[in-house]
């Protein structure tokens, strides 16, 4: 049975008070107490929720494999991308957004190749 101790929780990333940034000020040893104070900067990655950073891990096993991505979310291929894309957003790496026009040459490409559906292409080309 874990103790109430054993529970490792994401530091919050704002403010309650006033909603600005907060960093982190403090950092201990659960071994031997050991405490350090000061200010130190948080990541970007910090701020994805469990799921984010899964997907991300997915991601970067398969080697940038969408269609592992899709599988492990369990999701159409359209879907993927713009949860990824969203990701990317989330982490200062793309616009917000800028997934939502595709290439279309790249979707009939991936239409060609089998990647996608006539469905799934169909749906990519007609919400741009």
């Amino acid at each position: 049975m874990a103790a109430a101790s054993d529970t490792v929780r994401r530091p919050p990333r704002s403010c309650p008070v006033c909603s600005s940034e907060l960093i982190v000020t403090g950092c201990g040893c659960p071994e031997c107490g050991t405490g350090i104070t000061g200010q130190f900067r948080m990541s970007p990655y910090d701020a994805l929720s469990d799921d984010e950073h899964e997907m991300l891990r997915v991601f970067l096993v398969s080697r940038g494999n969408m269609r592992e991505l899709e599988k492990h979310l369990g999701v159409s291929y359209p879907t993927t991308r713009q949860r990824f894309a969203d990701l990317l957003a989330k982490l200062g790496l793309e616009e917000p957004g800028a997934a939502k026009g595709p290439d279309r040459d790249k979707v009939l490409a991936d239409l060609a190749a089998g990647r996608l559906s006539v469905d799934e292409a169909e749906k990519l080309l007609t919400e741009a």
